[in-house]
Formats: C-alpha cells, sequence, structure tokens
C-alpha cells in the first residue's frame, strides 16, 4: 500500500524550531536511519533528497511504503508515542537530514506549548492519511 507522503510534511515554524536543535545528517550512500521495532532515539527532518518509510508483515512482506521529501518528519509517532518505530527508515544517497535528540525534542515540546500544538497537527494528519489509505485497501 503506498501512502500520501504529504501527512509528514510540517509547517515551517515547526520544523525551524526543530532545526535550531538539530545535527546535520549526510548521507554519501543510502542509510538507514531507524528500524522497525527499534525504540525511538528522536526524529529526523529531511532537509534536501528524500527518504524511504517501509513497514514490513512479521512474515517480512511489504505493508506499506512512503517516499518522504523536504519537509517531512520521520519517526515522530514513535518519538512522541515512547513506543518502538513501526517503519524502517532509509534516507537515499545525497539526502541530507536534521536529527533531533530525543531529549533536545522533549525539552522543545515543554517549553512552547504552540509548537506541541504543530506537532499534534502533523501526526492528525497522518492518522487521517492513513485512514484514508486503508478505506481504499
Amino acid at each position: 500500500m503506498n501512502f500520501d507522503s504529504s501527512a509528514f510534511i510540517a509547517e515551517q515554524e515547526l520544523i525551524d524550531a526543530l532545526e535550531r536543535r538539530s545535527a546535520p545528517v549526510l548521507c554519501s550512500d543510502d542509510r538507514v536511519l531507524f528500524t522497525q521495532g527499534e525504540s525511538p532515539t528522536g526524529l529526523f527532518i529531511v532537509r534536501r533528497g528524500k527518504a524511504a518509510l517501509i513497514m514490513q508483515s512479521p512474515t517480512g512482506g511489504i505493508v506499506m511504503s512512503v517516499t518522504a521529501f523536504p519537509g517531512s518528519l520521520l519517526g515522530l509517532p514513535a518519538l512522541v508515542g515512547n513506543e518502538p518505530y513501526t517503519m524502517t527508515a532509509t534516507a537515499y544517497k545525497g539526502a541530507e537530514l536534521g536529527f533531533v535528540k530525543r531529549e533536545d525534542f522533549s525539552s522543545l515540546m515543554l517549553d512552547d506549548p504552540t509548537i506541541a500544538i504543530k506537532v499534534l497537527r502533523v501526526l492528525a494528519a497522518e492518522v487521517r492519511t492513513a485512514r484514508h489509505a486503508i478505506s481504499e485497501f
């Protein structure tokens, strides 16, 4: 099932706030950012290039795939829910990302409630998009 990746793209104000707390990640080759089932350590912001998000079934088949573009936040649901990543994220060769550590993200959410609301909007868009994709399945 292909997924509308626009749900992963955040408002510019949220991206700017996260960028101020991020460390650069450059990908000279394809690079796995996190793996389905791992505990979240932070989230990634796609700055340039693309990344793939893949969800696998317990038997190894691909359940869902998403291509993430600049402005996308990767790993947000796992980070907010403090649950394992539900997808594997791989940045493509040449991609530039920012990485925000869990502690920095949590601090930002506590310090600025308007940013926390913007995070909730991204999560709501992801849920809406997932429900829409499921309804067409």
